[in-house]
């Protein structure tokens, strides 16, 4: 089965196989996401667009999430494929569950073709739905894992809303898009990867580019080093261009 939400694709074709396991339609899914956009005609689109980083002076320093200084994305190519199964399945073959896949959520606010809705509403829909499906409170997540992609109206956007999502005290963000670049429809998946290995290190991985938080960004955004932090969930965000919104919520094992 495919799935296409846009750049949301890597995390709804988690988010539907969650949902396969628990309707019994499947014993084991192996699901994620796959991208390789880096074509001429790809790439002019999306700087067409004004999408796109045009510090090609500093490549490794182009991609900048949440950055005073960002100035758009970077186009990049990768894959995320996970194994989900029930716990009972898992248990009984013993294996060790890198996390668990507690809540999903996800909603099209169709309010623009490329731009996310100002006031992050469909995002807020699909991030309450994922806590709900969780069974858990916002003061329960430990770390958010955020979409970032380093264009100047995401970044505020998804900022300003999670700031109103948690009363104004949201736990540590950061976006591996800093060091990944923007993969599109493989995002969501790599960026579930990372969340597990998040819990069970316990430690925040930083975002990569980022010397200067913008003023109007008020996180916590956790840069230049990684940070030690207990938690036992987390989300991940990712948006997609249509306004195709996902919301993973993961739990330690």
């Amino acid at each position: 089965m495919a799935v296409t939400t846009a750049c949301a694709s890597g995390a709804t074709a988690l988010g539907t196989a969650r949902d396969l396991l628990l309707a019994d339609r499947c014993d084991i899914v192996l699901a994620g996401g796959a991208e390789a956009p880096c074509h001429p005609l790809t790439s002019l689109s999306f700087s067409q667009m004004g999408a796109l980083s045009t510090r090609v002076h500093d490549p490794k320093g182009a991609s900048r999430p949440f950055e005073r200084d960002r100035d758009g994305f970077v186009l990049a190519e990768g894959a995320g494929v996970l194994v989900l199964e029930r716990a009972s399945d898992a248990r009984a073959r013993r294996a060790r569950p890198h996390a668990y896949f507690c809540g999903y959520g996800s909603s099209t606010d169709a309010y623009h073709y490329a731009a996310a809705h100002p006031a992050g509403a469909g995002f807020e829909r699909a991030f309450a739905a994922a806590l709900a499906d969780a069974g858990l409170h916002e003061t329960d997540i430990g770390h958010v894992n955020a979409h970032g992609t380093a264009t100047p109206m995401n970044d505020q956007i998804e900022a300003a809303t999670l700031h109103r999502l948690f009363n104004g005290h949201p736990p540590p963000v950061t976006s591996t898009k800093g060091v990944t670049g923007h993969t599109l429809g493989a995002a969501g998946a790599i960026e579930a990867v990372l969340a597990p290995l998040t819990l069970r290190h316990q430690t925040i991985p930083p975002t990569a580019n980022l010397d200067v938080l913008d003023p109007a960004i008020d996180l916590d955004v956790v840069a230049k080093e990684p940070r030690p932090h207990r938690m036992q969930a987390v989300i991940s965000n990712s948006f997609g261009f249509g306004g195709h919104n996902a919301v993973l919520v993961l739990r330690q094992a």
